[in-house]
C-alpha cells in the first residue's frame, strides 16, 4: 500500500506535468487499482492470521500480487516509457485480479 500512495503522489507532483491528460488517466488507473488490490491484500494476510492458512486464501494472495505487479505495473511502465506494446499484457493482470476475488470468496464460503 506504501508504494500505491508513493506511485500516487510521483504522479501527482512529478509526473503529471511530463503525460497528456490521456496518459496521466492511465496513469492514475494503475495506481488505483493498485491501492485497491493492495488493500484487497492487506484484507487477505489479516484473514490468514484470524483463520490460518489456507490453499484459496494463498492463491487469493497469489493473484492479487501478480495483478498488481502485472496489471499495474505495465501501465506505470507504459505511460512513463510510450512503451505500447506492454497494454497487451496489462489484461493479464486484470484476469488475475478477478481470479484473486473468486479464490478469496471460495475461501470465505468454505470457511
Amino acid at each position: 500500500m506504501a508504494l500505491a500512495v508513493g506511485f500516487g503522489a510521483f504522479g501527482a507532483h512529478i509526473v503529471q506535468d511530463m503525460l497528456t491528460a490521456e496518459r496521466f488517466g492511465v496513469y492514475q488507473t494503475a495506481v488505483q487499482y493498485h491501492f485497491y488490490h493492495a488493500l484487497g491484500l492487506l484484507i487477505v494476510g489479516v484473514l490468514i492470521s484470524v483463520w490460518g492458512k489456507s490453499k484459496w486464501m494463498s492463491r487469493s494472495a497469489a493473484c492479487l500480487i501478480g495483478g498488481i505487479l502485472i496489471f499495474s505495473g505495465s501501465l506505470y511502465i507504459l505511460t512513463l516509457t510510450d512503451t505500447g506494446w506492454l497494454g497487451m499484457i496489462t489484461p493479464i493482470g486484470g484476469f488475475l485480479f478477478i481470479l484473486g476475488w473468486v479464490f478469496f470468496v471460495m475461501s470465505v464460503i468454505r470457511k
